[in-house]
């Protein structure tokens, strides 16, 4: 049955959730325009770090929604000038115009648009968009939602049926961390799975699709608080290495169904040796 929205209170946690949405399928219908085109595409911080005007766009359309709905609210953003870090206090947005990016460049459906709404830095509504695969998904007071539609975690308990993926990025000279999560994970799952893109891979959490996700590195607050939302609304867990619950300044990155949290949890303390 499909969730329809009211006309909830400005600046309660249903009205924040409601912008994110708006914003990010802003920033998702940029990016879709820009898909499969012939767009040229810069590197930042080294040869797998891509970025496109694709990206400066969506978020430029991201923000003016943010702007017309909370207009001095800060924005934490990974394009351009946007601020980097989460403020300790108050209100403000965390977006990712094109997550999986270098999906987008290579033709790859995998990417979205996350838009996170958080207070005293905790989120309190989010929303991911991935507008090639069709696909909306949204956080809010009210529950999570995949298009309209609730989801929720995975309720396997058996490791040997489940999937799990490694997320972010491990660079060149930490590509041993790379190959100690792909055996730790294969070595405890039924299966690895690995799409280039955070904020889906945290969907597919959400709504059951994967059973786990994990990293050692931290991550950042545009990769991750998004589908972190969605993931611990639709029933799951979400900590750091140590086992505690995850913020936007941990360390590592651990998520689950809740049934395997630690399987998961050993699988991402083992890459580290």
């Amino acid at each position: 049955m499909a969730v329809h929205d009211a006309s909830p209170e400005p600046g309660t946690p249903e009205h924040r959730s409601m912008a994110a949405a708006r914003a990010a399928q802003a920033g998702a219908a940029v990016a879709l325009e820009g898909f499969r085109t012939e767009i040229p595409v810069e590197t930042k911080g080294g040869k797998t770090d891509v970025v496109t005007q694709a990206d400066r766009d969506a978020q430029r359309a991201v923000i003016e929604v943010l702007r017309e709905w909370y207009p001095e609210d800060p924005v934490v953003g990974e394009e351009d000038d946007e601020r980097k870090t989460v403020p300790a206090e108050g209100p403000a947005w965390i977006i990712d115009p094109i997550d999986g990016t270098s999906n987008f460049v290579r033709g790859m459906r995998t990417f979205g648009t996350a838009v996170a709404a958080v207070m005293d830095g905790e989120p309190v509504g989010s929303a991911v968009v991935l507008p090639a695969l069709g696909d909306t998904y949204r956080a809010s007071p009210s529950g999570v939602t995949r298009n309209g539609d609730p989801i929720s975690v995975s309720e396997r308990t058996d490791p040997e049926t489940c999937a799990v993926c490694p997320t972010i990025w491990w660079d060149f000279d930490e590509r041993d961390q790379y190959a100690r999560a792909a055996r730790a994970i294969v070595e405890r799952f039924g299966d690895l799975r690995r799409f280039g893109c955070a904020q889906a891979v945290l969907s597919n959490v959400a709504e059951g699709a994967l059973d786990g996700v994990l990293t050692n590195v931290r991550a950042n607050p545009w990769d991750s608080v998004a589908g972190v939302h969605l993931v611990r609304s639709a029933g799951g867990t979400v900590t750091d290495l140590e086992g505690n619950p995850w913020r936007y300044d941990s360390t590592g990155l651990v998520v689950s169904n809740g049934e395997i949290h630690e399987d998961v949890l050993a699988a991402a303390q083992a890459i580290d040796g």
